[in-house]
């Protein structure tokens, strides 16, 4: 019988595998799927489902035009927290820097060089030269300004003023005069004015996201949901234009600026949450040509007058309160006015949008400037967001010290040149 042959159970060291060998006949043709992707179900309760939904709403909210995109992004209304941009809080302004994801800057940017910016009872602001006008110009708008200033406080025969309404009825009548006059007198020098819409007494409404809370009680207790907010100001008068005012620093500027971080929840400020229709609005309809901003003017009212709030001994907070009144508002409208151009929290905004505010109580002047870097202010969108928002301001500078014996005693050149120079601010 024969001896059976045994095989190697090792292969030759030269022999290459079979599976390095690329066979023409064994390459698959790229096919394109049958059958269209797995996606998960609308109508489940997975987290999967519920990511799908956001995302679907997302594209419906960019795909929209602008006025159904306003209204899908204020559709839903739930309780949201009120903040007002004149409050009696202590320290407002680094909670609404927190909530606005905004940082200050002292003084005003360079085109407005004001120097140190001192407060206006210890030094009045430095002197300098209005470029872009004349000098028989400036002297007719200081005369101008010396007799409003007169009109208001002696040619004008007035009742007996209401409590807490001195404000409304004698400084609010020389506010409206003094913008009026500076928009007319300067027409020739920025032809935006001359084409730009006044409104007086406005309303300026802004919603948006930030932060997230646990539901304490309910169905949906331990759900994590959206911290939402509400701005509803009410400003004395502001200028609209039709080009948009250029941005004062680049972006990318804003990248190192520190915003103060709150780690509180907003109802210790103390803020309060109700719930109504939400509002984004600019004080015109979307159509409006005059779409952009130019300058807000501001009136403190009695209650919040730096008088009153001495006599409770509390002036170290006149200046803060001012600070965030300028924040809350110039936020407010310039988010409104981003939104009015398609961009919203999931659509951050391609270019700076630039406005200004001119705060008062009829005697001292506060001036503000503010840059919108961002509306990426939600959780979703903020994680790895590097922009944030500017706010440039001045403390209080003093008009004029008093009206005596139908004199207006020592009027500030200095305070007229810088409102000149806000409203000859143009692309």
């Amino acid at each position: 019988m024969a001896a059976h042959a045994r095989l190697p159970l090792r292969f030759p060291k030269n022999l290459l595998l079979i599976r390095n060998h690329k066979l023409v006949h064994t390459d698959a043709a790229a096919k394109e799927p049958a059958y269209p992707p797995i996606v998960p179900s609308l109508t489940a309760k997975s987290k999967s489902a519920i990511l799908r939904k956001a995302q679907e709403q997302i594209q419906k909210i960019n795909a929209a035009p602008i006025q159904e995109k306003i209204g899908l992004i204020t559709r839903v209304q739930r309780e949201k927290f009120v903040v007002y941009p004149q409050t009696y809080a202590r320290n407002p302004d680094r909670w609404y820097q927190h909530f606005t994801k905004t940082a200050y800057i002292p003084g005003l940017p360079e085109k407005f060089s004001m120097g140190s910016g001192e407060a206006a009872e210890q030094e009045s602001p430095p002197t300098f030269a209005v470029p872009g006008i004349e000098n028989d110009a400036f002297a007719d708008i200081r005369s101008m300004v010396n007799r409003l200033i007169l009109q208001e406080h002696q040619m004008t025969k007035k009742r007996k003023l209401f409590l807490y309404r001195e404000q409304e009825l004698v400084m609010g009548p020389f506010l409206r005069n003094l913008v009026k006059g500076l928009t007319y007198s300067l027409g020739k020098y920025n032809p935006l004015l001359l084409l730009s819409s006044l409104d007086l007494s406005p309303s300026v409404h802004y919603y948006w996201r930030r932060g997230q809370r646990t539901i304490p009680k309910g169905h949906r207790k331990g759900h994590l949901e959206p911290s939402r907010f509400q701005i509803d100001d009410r400003p004395h008068s502001q200028i609209r234009i039709n080009k948009q005012l250029p941005q004062f620093t680049p972006m990318e500027a804003s990248y190192d600026a520190e915003v103060p971080e709150v780690k509180y929840a907003p109802n210790l400020m103390p803020l309060f949450r109700r719930q109504y229709i939400n509002h984004i609005f600019t004080g015109s309809k979307v159509s409006d040509p005059a779409c952009y901003g130019h300058t807000q003017f501001h009136l403190v009212p009695d209650r919040y007058h730096r008088n009153r709030i001495a006599r409770l001994k509390q002036s170290d907070q006149v200046e803060l309160f001012l600070r965030a009144n300028g924040l809350a508002s110039l936020f407010a409208w310039t988010g409104a006015q981003a939104t009015y151009q398609g961009f919203w929290n999931h659509h951050d905004v391609t270019r700076p949008f630039v406005s200004q505010a001119v705060i008062t109580d009829g005697q001292f002047f506060s001036f503000f400037c503010y840059q919108l870097n961002t509306l990426a202010l939600s959780v979703e969108t903020d994680a790895n967001n590097p922009r944030k928002n500017l706010l440039w301001g001045t403390e209080s500078f003093r008009l004029y010290e008093s009206v005596q014996d139908s004199q207006v005693v020592g009027l500030n050149d200095d305070v007229i040149k810088l409102l000149v120079q806000f409203l000859l601010n143009q692309p």
